[in-house]
């Protein structure tokens, strides 16, 4: 049914003729460039709309099989595959949308704003809250503070190695932002670290654990004198700040998300992730979160750091959905199923990968790759 729904939408006549410039005017005119883009977006809008059709009757479906499994879940029932939406998602080829001649200046429509970079975190954070982060002398020191933290709190070395191999290459430093390099200034995302946790990530670890990295900063103080003792005391009274910040805000991920993306408090929360104190925390929480989530839903086979790392890049409930797949679907199971539209067409890795068993595929060879790298070893040995 859905793919006869889909086929028909996106097979729908796109009689949409481009008329030629108004005979006599000259090509760069006025009107003459009014009128090129008035029909190029009415071609766009005819090829845009069975596209749409198509990709809501089918996104639509998603959602529908994903709410039958999680009521199976919840009654133990056994997933089928017939429980999954077997075809992968359609594909716009039309032309694409026209750019208005008289827009005003500013984003595009659909355009995100700016990603902040870790300048603006530092200066958020230290103007928001009066936070400057410890960073290390050396990238080493960061990772053996990074290794003893995860390793004491119950992570493996093959997952803590991982990880980082996936998600930094391999040569990743605890300063690492998505998309940054010594070439280019601009980031695709607020994700910094060795497991390149988001800003949203950030503020809900201080709402939600504020326990656990408060007590980490303690015991770190009652091993310090003198000035870096104070010192230590004004950071945590600085935390505390932020952490009063972050639970201003009902206790959603989306509550959470707005104030991370659309506040300079929430911008300079993200800060904490620079810190040789709280980074190593906060970034082996948010993997650990992962590691109890699945025990707390039965699954008591010890993740891999495949598996980890598919629920760290997905989501925890997501994640597991494909962890606890049987393996004979995995090469069939779209990986689209997993994902919210949105986020489906903004992960590249999804979408190449197609199907589960390439997904997995893929995040283990990755790692296999990057753990091959010497930023890979340096951790492998901070972590024996």
């Amino acid at each position: 049914m859905l793919r006869r729904l889909v086929t028909a939408a996106l097979l729908s006549p796109l009689a949409v003729m481009l008329p030629a410039c108004a005979g006599g005017l000259p090509t760069g005119s006025s009107v003459a460039i009014a009128s090129d883009y008035e029909a190029k977006r009415a071609a766009w809008e005819a090829a845009r709309r069975p596209y749409e059709a198509a990709a809501e009757a089918y996104w639509d479906a998603v959602s529908d099989k994903r709410r039958i499994r999680n009521a199976k879940r919840r009654t133990n029932e056994p997933i089928l595959l017939d429980d999954y939406v077997l075809e992968q998602p359609p594909i716009y080829s039309g032309p694409p949308r026209p750019i208005d001649p008289n827009a005003p200046p500013g984003p595009k429509p659909g355009e995100p704003p700016p990603i902040p970079v870790i300048a603006d975190f530092l200066r958020h954070a230290r103007t928001q809250f009066g936070f400057v982060p410890d960073q290390p002398a050396s990238e080493l020191d960061f990772k053996r503070a990074y290794a003893r933290y995860a390793l004491a709190a119950g992570l493996t070395r093959e997952q803590i190695v991982g990880v980082y191999a996936f998600e930094t290459g391999g040569n990743g430093t605890y300063d690492t932002q998505a998309g940054v390099t010594p070439k280019r200034a601009t980031a695709i995302s607020p994700a910094v670290g060795y497991n390149q946790m988001l800003s949203t990530n950030s503020v809900s670890m201080l709402a939600e654990h504020a326990d656990i990295v408060l007590a980490a900063m303690r015991r770190k103080e009652r091993t310090l004198q003198g000035e870096a003792k104070r010192a230590m005391v004004r950071k945590i009274e600085a935390v505390k700040r932020m952490i009063a910040y972050a639970k201003s805000v009902p206790g959603k991920w989306s509550e959470y998300d707005k104030l991370a993306k659309q506040t300079p408090g929430g911008m300079g929360i993200h800060a904490i992730v620079l810190d040789i104190d709280i980074g190593p925390v906060v970034q082996t929480q948010k993997l650990l979160n992962s590691v109890l989530f699945a025990r707390m839903k039965g699954y008591r086979t010890p993740l891999t750091a495949p598996e980890l790392e598919l629920m760290n890049l997905t989501g925890d409930s997501t994640g597991l959905d494909m962890v606890t797949m049987p393996a004979e679907f995995r090469s069939k199971v779209p990986t689209s199923n997993f994902f919210q539209r949105n986020g489906y067409e903004r992960n590249p890795v999804a979408r190449r990968t197609g199907v589960v068993g390439n997904l997995i595929a893929d995040i283990d060879g990755k790692m296999q790759r990057g753990a091959q790298a010497a930023g890979s070893k340096e951790l492998a040995a901070a972590a024996n």
